[in-house]
C-alpha cells in the first residue's frame, strides 16, 4: 500500500480518529491531574501565589501610609503659611 493510499483511507475515517484522540487525551489528562507530583506542584504554586499576594499587599498598604502621611504634612505646612500670612 502506498503512502497516498494510506493517507487517503485515514482521512476517510478522520471523524473517528479525532474521537479516539479526543478519548485518549481526556484519560491521560485525567491521570496527569489525579498524580501527586502534579497535586503537589500545584499546591507549591498556589502558595507561592498566596505569598505574593501577601507581600504585594503589605507593600502597598506601606505606600497608602507613606501618602498619607506625605498629605498630612502638606496640609500643616499650608496651614502654618495661612497663619503666617493672617499674622503679618
Amino acid at each position: 500500500m502506498k503512502n497516498n493510499e494510506y493517507v487517503e483511507r485515514v482521512m476517510k475515517h478522520k471523524h473517528a480518529l479525532i474521537f479516539a484522540g479526543g478519548i485518549a487525551t481526556a484519560i491521560i489528562g485525567k491521570k496527569i491531574l489525579e498524580s501527586d507530583a502534579f497535586k503537589e506542584t500545584c499546591t507549591k504554586s498556589m502558595a507561592a501565589v498566596m505569598s505574593a499576594k501577601k507581600d504585594a499587599e503589605e507593600c502597598f498598604q506601606d505606600m497608602k501610609e507613606d501618602a498619607e502621611d506625605i498629605v498630612v504634612d502638606a496640609n500643616a505646612e499650608v496651614k502654618k503659611e495661612i497663619y503666617v500670612e493672617d499674622d503679618e
